[in-house]
């Protein structure tokens, strides 16, 4: 007998409903490329957060500095000169460079070494500028690798060798010294010689930096640029001296050791920040600290010197960056969560439509001895055919989309999705057929009854929110890692919100049922009824909605904190819109900026610096024109009452005048009358209030008076307000009059120019976006599972006299219900969320790449109303849409394909 022909079950399956396959692997895809981008990104902005700050630190905090003195002292001098040597300093300094432990590593290009002097040298030549009448100084430095670091501008590189008994050896010098200090090709600069006669350094030739910022030039900046330095002294202008550097040739080094400069060997090894990567990061702090004190530090003194000193700053530049992802990380993680849960939830939805569309056939096959594994298994295995492809995809398309990060990270959050995205159709299947029934049992919402092991399981979820709260609020999230349990607070929330409205949901339609019953129209008390009778499954639609909108709602406050708190934080800076600095500005000048384009108002600013106070503290006295000044701060954190500043007398001098000041200082003056010197005049002052932060003089201690009052009155600063002002036309009159300008739209960029606080900021968005999305799809889900019933239904009292416009009606009003509930549930759970979550949340680290004082100002969490208001209306007017739709397709359809004889719906 032939063996019987049949199709394969997954063929034939995939056959018969082709749209509903596509539209899986389209949702599958989707989630995946989220999913696997997700880790991606959070590492990307981490690494590239980490080298930022190791890149823009200053090369003298981050460079190894390793310094011994001058070896040999009891060697003879032949020996001592070989001991500084070309060839041995490189020696030691390839030993050094190979004793940095991993992940370390070192930056040869900008690295230096050679031999200095410890001790500037004084040079007491004529030509030399003298600022208090003090000779120069130099640095002198024997550094390899000039030649590849500097480009001659004129005269010739220092060449030739000497020794402790040369009499004279070649230098150079770069553009701003030779500038500064009058060096020309020629010069000659004579320094004083231990045990020998001054040696003579002869400038040869004039250098210019091709890296002026490299650690190469900037580890020590006196060898690029001349430093003003002052002698030590108690007087209140201490004399001031010129300290330059001197570069000679490195044959020419053993000419250091017979100078009083205290010589010395060192090695300046910069960080390469290219490879250094955030997953490192203890590694990184372990490996600095060996350097610094531990074994490392011990090998360096084996192969350099036993004297060796080291110093750097690279670990506090680590912890730096450490505290701020500590910071972030765990508020980026509530988005991930948020999203997460949701597209989980609407990958069981998918499940469920295709599982309600498949009621008849399933049961068919239970009845037909078709046991619940087998049924599961077939399931699960046509799913993967369409699943598994899917993810692969959305998995390569995020590898695409984020080149940088970990593959593992990605493959296992794919592969999650696949896992779900095969059994959800099974998951949601088999408990509806765990026995063989002929027809779908009626669900009614209102009559369905909770179980015991759902009250058990909502009990649990209750209390693990309970703790995430309680945890959340002790411990915030400042300074530590991601706490799963921390981390998920908001959406477990979300989660408790639901159950408790699923069960709550069903009394307010009993309630408004009985009175719609009793009108005279039908559409009321039809669509309360319908609502009603809809299938008990609509928690996950609801859990989905509820989610996703306290998600975005808490996303939406984060985003809405973080731009205040860096608007605050440049409000801080600056003191107003745009601020016009100078020694002392033009009296026309207010009148001139007040003419710019976009200017609003201009407050004219006397400031006096460090006047001496009671105790011998010094603070700075600001005198504004009372009006000019609450005019332009009204409206803003700085805002100030003009009549706590009116001077009671326009004379100045005669009067105690109101002063405004910073807590500090109206703690140390008191609220009794002060006399201060100002401008040259003794002002009595008493202080009305105090401010933490001014307009004026921001960000230091001050005191705030009547211009009036004083005897000096032009004005030293010019605050602008104007949140449109022409910028360029702005710096134009401005600098026309020998005036700076700083622009608040400037120092808020400077708050955010972190790799960190971008891609924090970028990926939290599109996480919360994503969830918006994922939420609009849960309900389109859910009201595509009811779709045949409600097209069946409105078919029927079609023929029974109801209209188009009452059916389109009908079906609006049915879907308010739940639609409301999901928009009000929302909105009230992301507010409950913010309300119980915000004394936990520190958004410092994601609002302000630099912190400088100002991070706590306004950088809490804060409910923003647009975030709560606006994805509710987004779902009742999604839902209204979504039903108005259906009923005019049902219209144009019309009625006979929907009244076939033995339909069940």
């Amino acid at each position: 007998m032939a063996g019987r022909a049949h199709a394969p079950w997954v063929r034939t399956r995939l056959r018969t409903a082709p749209g509903a396959a596509a539209a899986l692997a389209v949702l599958v895809l989707m989630t995946a490329w989220l999913a696997a981008a997700f880790p991606r990104g959070v590492e990307t902005y981490e690494n590239d957060g980490l080298r930022h700050a190791v890149a823009s630190a200053a090369p003298a905090r981050t460079a190894l500095q390793f310094s011994a003195g001058a070896p040999g002292l009891s060697a003879t001098a032949p020996d001592r000169a070989a001991m500084v040597s070309p060839a041995e300093l490189r020696q030691h300094f390839d030993a050094v460079v190979r004793t940095v432990p991993a992940p370390l590593t070192i930056d040869r290009a900008q690295s230096a070494y050679g031999l200095r002097t410890g001790q500037s040298l004084e040079s007491d030549e004529p030509f030399l500028p003298r600022p208090s009448g003090i000779p120069a100084r130099f640095t002198v430095a024997a550094q390899a690798g000039l030649a590849t670091h500097a480009r001659l501008v004129s005269g010739r590189l220092p060449g030739g060798r000497a020794d402790q008994e040369s009499a004279g050896a070649e230098v150079a010098v770069t553009e701003d010294t030779a500038r500064t200090l009058r060096l020309t090709p020629g010069a000659v600069l004579h320094v004083a010689g231990v045990g020998r006669g001054p040696l003579a350094l002869t400038v040869t030739g004039i250098v210019r930096p091709l890296e002026p910022g490299g650690g190469y030039w900037s580890v020590q900046p006196v060898l690029r640029t001349p430093q003003l330095e002052s002698v030590p002294s108690a007087a209140p202008e201490p004399p001031k001296y010129w300290h330059g550097a001197l570069l000679l040739a490195p044959d020419a080094a053993p000419a250091l050791l017979a100078t009083g400069g205290k010589p010395e060997m060192y090695a300046q090894l910069a960080p390469e920040s290219a490879p250094l990567n955030a997953r490192g990061l203890d590694d990184l702090k372990d490996a600095v600290a060996s350097l610094q004190a531990g074994p490392a530090l011990n090998d360096v003194r084996t192969v350099f010197s036993s004297s060796t000193a080291v110093f750097t700053e690279l670990d506090k530049v680590l912890i730096a960056y450490g505290s701020a992802r500590d910071a972030i990380s765990p508020v980026v993680a509530v988005a991930g969560f948020g999203t997460a849960t949701v597209a989980a939830v609407v990958l069981l939805m998918a499940g469920g439509l295709a599982a309600t569309r498949r009621a008849a056939e399933l049961t068919l096959l239970r009845a037909r001895g078709g046991s619940l594994p087998q049924i599961a298994g077939r399931l699960c295995a046509e799913s993967a055919v369409v699943v598994l492809p899917a993810a692969g995809a959305g998995l390569l398309l995020a590898v695409l989309a984020v080149p940088d990060g970990r593959f593992g990270p990605a493959l296992a959050a794919a592969a999650g999705v696949a896992v779900l995205g095969c059994v959800a159709l099974p998951l949601r299947a088999a408990p509806a057929h765990r026995t063989v029934r002929s027809a779908a049992e009626r669900a009614d919402l209102v009559r369905e009854k909770a179980s015991a092991r759902r009250t058990v399981a909502e009990l649990t979820l209750l209390v693990l929110a309970a703790g995430a709260v309680f945890a959340l609020r002790r411990r915030g999230t400042a300074g530590g890692s991601v706490d799963l349990l921390l981390s998920a607070a908001p959406v477990l929330i979300g989660v408790m919100a639901a159950l408790v409205l699923i069960r709550l949901h069903p009394l307010p339609l009993r309630w408004a049922a009985r009175p719609a019953g009793r009108l005279r129209g039908v559409l009321g008390f039809l669509a309360l009824a319908r609502a009603g009778r809809a299938p008990g499954g609509g928690a996950l639609p609801l859990l989905a909605l509820l989610t996703a909108l306290s998600t975005a709602a808490f996303g939406g406050s984060v985003l809405a904190g973080t731009a205040d708190a860096r608007d605050r934080a440049a409000l801080y800076a600056t003191g107003a819109d745009a601020r016009v600095d100078g020694v002392v500005l033009p009296k026309d000048l207010a009148a001139k900026v007040a003419g710019v384009p976009g200017v609003r108002s201009v407050a004219a600013v006397h400031i006096e610096y460090a006047v001496e106070l009671p105790g011998g503290a010094k603070a700075a006295v600001a005198g504004v024109d009372p009006q000019a000044y609450a005019r332009l701060t009204s409206g803003t954190a700085l805002d100030v009452d003009a009549a706590r500043l009116k001077a009671p007398s326009a004379k100045p001098g005669t009067a105690v005048l109101p002063a405004l000041a910073s807590p500090s200082l109206a703690r140390l003056l008191g609220p009794g009358p002060v006399t201060l010197r100002v401008g040259g005049q003794d002002v009595t002052v008493r202080v009305s209030a105090g401010h933490a932060w001014s307009a004026a003089v921001p960000g230091t201690a001050y005191l705030l008076v009547d211009a009036a009052g004083l005897a000096a009155k032009d004005p030293t600063a010019l605050l602008v307000g104007g949140s449109l002002l022409d910028a360029k036309a702005l710096r134009a009159t401005a600098e026309h009059g020998g005036a700076t300008v700083r622009l608040r739209s400037q120092a808020r960029e400077a708050f955010t120019d972190s790799p960190l606080q971008k891609g924090a900021g970028r990926v939290y968005g599109v996480a919360v976006a994503a969830g918006a999305g994922f939420a609009a799809l849960a309900l389109l889900l859910s009201l595509l599972r009811g779709a045949p019933e409600r097209s069946a239904l409105l078919a029927r009292l079609r023929t029974m006299g109801l209209t188009r416009r009452q059916g389109r009606a009908l079906l609006v009003l049915e879907s308010l219900p739940a639609a409301f509930l999901a928009a009000a549930g929302g909105a009230l759970t992301g507010w409950a969320s913010i309300a119980l979550l915000a004394p936990g949340i520190d958004l410092a680290g994601l609002a302000l790449a630099t912190t400088s004082g100002l991070a706590p100002v306004g950088a809490e969490l804060r409910a923003d109303p647009v975030s709560l208001v606006l994805p509710a209306v987004c779902v009742l007017l999604l839902a209204t849409g979504v039903a108005a739709a259906q009923a005019w397709w049902s219209g144009r359809r019309g009625s006979i394909t929907e009244l076939r004889a033995g339909d069940a719906r």
